[in-house]
């Protein structure tokens, strides 16, 4: 697939990471010669120094034959503007960033489509969502629905009250088991794990189960005292907050800490909700804290351009009795330092788009994909189609990568966990876990 990517920025150089997995024909552009050579020699994948608004440059790089056009610079108009020169020559599919929640709307969508963009992403947005989902659930620290919720992915922070620990995966995750334990992230190494396997104390535990038994999965990963998230507190009020805010079920409660005077004005414009406060303050400052009630809060959510900042303010606010606590991180390299601090969730907005924008260039076997940044893995939606090789064998004979495992389907919109002796049918939707390997591999599978 010829893929040209056009901004060698946060998002342009994490998805062409991401890509170079899966021996695409790569292009990444960019006006600034320092960004493309900081990135060129670490990745398989041609640069171009030049303009993306050029059609001279487009051609040049070859959009006229370009399976997908990216376009993730920070400024929109040029994103925009070069996915349209880019569509008329020819290109197959565009993406552009925006910075304003307005281009994302769903009625506008037809009408950028005619213009010849034919996706807009606002990663704030796609940030947001991730984290509003995440405070439905306090003790959990990433949740990912599949196929609209029939299946559910857990990932859990596994503590000392945890009932299953140190046991082999083989007596937990029989056939008939209402989860299935599809990874583990230890200390820096992911496991996909297998029967003599065992959970130790620490672990990241990702658990794929349905929806009626997530009250079973929190009794026996001991987070029942783990109490529900209600009053939340937000640290900064950047676009980001302002989604999530939007987005919050009524029956939360949030108070947002600014530093500026202007932005809290903002905001008050912005949020007219009156389960929402807007503070003129600073967040690491603990008397405010204190007065704010931070002790009465469940969530603390550290939104900040800053990462250290984000970091610290959690590790505070953890100490000072908060259960749950989200930090944006969006520096790639303080990512495993946060993860190592044990400070919580943590949001990369561009790990986020650029996942969203993997997604695309995938067959259309594949329906869902999400790139889990902590566990450096990939959790996808293949359907199975008729005569693949997926619905000859039963899972225990399919030979699958070494690296990927099945975690469950869904079959006329139900969800099933899946064992080694499961026979996958023509048209279930199949959860598949993968770590560090393309996903090209297993598309073979579900032609």
């Amino acid at each position: 697939m010829k893929i040209i990517i056009s901004g060698a920025y946060e998002i342009g150089s994490h998805l062409a990471k991401l890509l170079s997995r899966n021996n695409h024909d790569i292009i990444l552009m960019d006006e600034n010669e320092e960004r493309l050579n900081s990135i060129g020699s670490d990745y398989d994948l041609l640069t171009m120094h030049a303009s993306p608004t050029s059609l001279k440059a487009l051609k040049q790089a070859g959009a006229a034959e370009a399976d997908l056009y990216i376009a993730v610079t920070p400024d929109e108009n040029m994103n925009m503007n070069s996915c349209v020169m880019a569509k008329a020559i020819g290109a197959k599919r565009t993406v552009a960033k925006v910075n304003n929640y307005e281009f994302v709307e769903p009625e506008m969508s037809k009408f950028y489509e005619k213009l010849g963009i034919d996706s807009l992403i606002y990663p704030e947005n796609l940030a947001a969502y991730d984290i509003v989902n995440g405070l439905k659930m306090s003790w959990v620290r990433q949740r990912w629905d599949v196929h609209g919720g029939a299946l559910v992915m857990l990932g859990i922070k596994l503590r000392e009250t945890c009932e299953i620990l140190n046991k082999p995966l083989k007596e937990l995750c029989k056939p008939d088991s209402p989860y299935y334990i599809v990874a583990i992230k230890r200390g820096g190494e992911t496991v996909i794990p297998r029967g003599d396997d065992e959970l130790k104390m620490y672990d990241m535990a990702y658990f794929m189960t349905t929806k009626q038994y997530i009250p079973y999965v929190r009794k026996i990963v001991g987070k029942e005292h783990y109490v529900d998230v209600k009053n939340v507190m937000i640290m900064g009020g950047g676009n980001t907050a302002v989604r999530a805010l939007k987005s919050m079920p009524e029956y939360m409660n949030a108070k947002i800490i600014e530093n500026s005077e202007e932005r809290c004005d903002f905001l008050n414009e912005q949020i007219d909700d009156k389960h929402v406060m807007v503070i003129n303050g600073d967040g690491r400052d603990l008397s405010l804290l204190n007065e704010e009630g931070i002790h009465s809060t469940q969530a603390f959510v550290a939104l900040t351009s800053n990462a250290e900042t984000n970091i610290l303010a959690c590790l505070t606010a953890k100490r000072m009795g908060v259960r749950k606590t989200v930090a944006a991180v969006e520096n790639l390299d303080y990512v495993n330092m946060a993860v190592s601090l044990d400070i919580g969730t943590i949001v990369n907005k561009k790990a986020i788009a650029a996942s969203h924008i993997y997604q695309m260039l995938l067959d259309t076997e594949v329906s869902n994909v999400r790139f889990l940044m902590t566990a450096n893995a990939d959790v996808a939606e293949f359907t199975a189609q008729p005569q693949s090789k997926v619905t000859r064998k039963r899972v225990f004979e399919l030979g699958l990568p070494k690296g990927a495992t099945i975690g469950g389907l869904v079959r006329h919109g139900e969800g099933y966990l899946v064992s080694g002796g499961t026979q996958i049918e023509a048209g279930d939707i199949v959860m598949v876990f993968c770590y560090n390997m393309s996903m090209d591999k297993l598309e073979k599978f579900f032609k």
